[in-house]
């Protein structure tokens, strides 16, 4: 069966299991998620290659080489997805590895080193506040804290839903690396590129030169004093609307004053409201939630940005009569691909003749967790109309398949 079909009927496979009558929830450490990594693991087998579950419940795929004591070659993606999401966002790299390990085996060609893919879980931070939590388990990287973080559905905690999936929280919680940097030669992932740079080039593959990181805030309150919307003065108010509107209002001025200067950064509320329970037409709002999210290449640019977010809140505090409560705060560091094999991979698109570019990834990939845990690290972006996180994601099966053709000719050419 061609590459093609096989990735064809994958992507309507999970389109199938996953579909929520709008799009596709795979929720992280969820049923959803569960059933995708179930159906690759189905189709790996039928390939021949082997497959297993690491201690963080990941699925690993893999093609063994002549010299197993040789650093892996890893690559893939994750499975999970916001609520009604789209059916390739994350997926596309999990199968894309599948076809290019599955397409080797029937082959016969025997790696000198070994070579995983990785079908990573809980990439996604919409169901716990946090990203990249497959990836952060394998390293060490997840604490007492973010395990009991309750999940925004359920409301069971990260340690409870990952035991669930047979993942070994207790050695997680200490910290223990699950995974031995050192034994990965490199991880390679590919990922539909989740704006719109790639349709305005007119290009369909795109070579990732760095991954922004980010300051989030999951729910900030502003807490004012509710009260009768006739019977107050505007002078008499403490109004957690028009004290949240000020602040996104001055935040926007400083966005746009760094932008000006030069500086990479981006950033949005987009969690925001009043309480149901409470508010009305008729009664001032004593009581607003909201998010912040604050993303740079630059890990100097994010702390600059977010102590000037903070010295707003406190100057409107005192202007307005306002408190704000904020939430633990959760970062992500910026991270850079390894200009090697940034070069690689721009070889692998010569030698194919496919155009490509390099380009920074504003969104945030599990690339950047085994970038910053010291693996050299690269990613290969396929174009995709409509955007991500949405259920209208649009990725042509030829451009995809390209970006598979440059994938195994980096792999190929790195496991002779």
């Amino acid at each position: 069966m061609t590459s093609l079909r096989v990735g064809q009927q994958l992507f309507e496979r999970l389109a199938e299991l996953t579909g929520d009558g709008v799009g596709i929830t795979r929720a992280s450490y969820g049923s959803g998620e569960s059933l995708a990594l179930d159906a690759v693991e189905t189709v790996a087998r039928e390939l021949g290659l082997a497959t297993d579950r690491d201690h963080g419940a990941n699925l690993v795929v893999t093609l063994h080489g002549s010299e197993p004591e040789l650093p892996y070659i890893a690559c893939g993606s994750h499975l999970d997805s916001v609520p009604q999401g789209g059916n390739f966002d994350g997926a596309a790299g999990v199968i894309a590895g599948l076809l290019v390990l599955g397409r080797l085996r029937a082959e016969g060609f025997v790696p000198r080193r070994p070579i995983k893919l990785f079908g990573l879980r809980g990439e996604e931070s919409a169901r716990f506040g946090k990203a990249y939590i497959g990836s952060r388990a394998l390293f060490g990287e997840l604490t007492g804290v973010d395990l009991s973080a309750k999940s925004s559905d359920t409301h069971r905690s990260l340690g409870d839903c990952m035991r669930d999936v047979g993942a070994e929280v207790e050695r997680i919680e200490r910290g223990e690396r699950l995974l031995d940097a050192g034994r990965v030669f490199v991880w390679l992932e590919l990922h539909i590129e989740q704006g719109p740079v790639l349709i305005a080039r007119g290009q369909s593959i795109g070579i990732v030169t760095g991954i922004r990181g980010n300051i989030r805030h999951r729910a900030i309150e502003c807490i004012g004093e509710a009260g009768h919307s006739g019977a107050i003065p505007r002078w008499l108010r403490h109004d957690a609307v028009f004290a949240t509107a000020e602040l996104m209002t001055r935040i926007d001025h400083h966005w746009r004053t760094l932008l000006e200067c030069g500086k990479d950064l981006v950033v949005t509320s987009g969690l925001f409201g009043t309480v149901p329970e409470e508010h009305a037409i008729a009664r001032i709002p004593g009581h607003v939630r909201f998010s912040f999210e604050a993303r740079s290449q630059s890990h100097d640019t994010l702390e600059e940005f977010y102590n000037l977010f903070r010295s707003e809140c406190a100057s409107i505090c005192e202007e307005r009569g306002v408190a704000f409560n904020f939430d633990r705060r959760i970062d992500s560091g910026p991270a850079i691909m390894d200009r090697e094999w940034i070069e690689r991979l721009k070889n692998a698109t010569k030698s194919l003749g496919i155009p490509a570019e390099e380009m920074p990834s504003g969104a945030g990939h599990d690339a950047a967790v085994f970038a910053t845990a010291g693996v050299p690290s690269a990613m290969i972006f396929v174009r995709n109309h409509n955007g991500s996180h949405n259920p209208e994601e649009d990725m042509d099966l030829a451009d995809f398949l390209e970006g598979v053709a440059v994938l195994r000719e980096a792999i190929t050419e790195a496991a002779r």
